[in-house]
């Protein structure tokens, strides 16, 4: 709770967020202390993953992938926020590492169901000799 309120106070993060809801893009890039703001997608998805595996969600194999996945590509988003842009149209630093984070879940869900499937077929392979 500490950490998150340390790295909300020195990121400007609540200004950020006001400013890319308000569509003003550059402001939010000019008003992010990016040392911080970086710190702050795998503390999130760290604290939504400990408070799912601690409410007795999905105990299958590999079960952390897509919040592992969400968590890093949330900090390549971070640290990319300031220069992509699709089309000239700047993402900034709350809304690129959405995405980026939308897309990691994703990918790692897909990952994680294919490693479990493959377990799976080894493990039924082993057991047919």
């Amino acid at each position: 709770m500490i950490l998150e309120l340390l790295i909300n106070h020195y990121s400007n993060l609540n200004s950020i967020i006001i400013y890319s809801f308000t569509g003003n893009i550059a402001e939010a890039v000019n008003n992010a202390n990016y040392q911080w703001l970086m710190f702050y997608p795998s503390l999130y998805l760290y604290v939504i993953w400990d408070a799912y595996k601690y409410a007795k969600g999905d105990n299958s194999p590999m079960a952390f992938l897509p919040y592992v996945f969400a968590a890093y590509l949330g900090t390549v988003g971070t640290v990319y926020s300031p220069s992509f842009n699709i089309n000239g149209v700047l993402f900034g630093p709350v809304w690129l590492p959405l995405i980026c984070m939308a897309i990691g879940i994703f990918a790692g869900y897909i990952i994680q169901k294919q490693i479990c499937k493959k377990i799976n077929l080894k493990l039924d392979h082993k057991a047919k000799k």
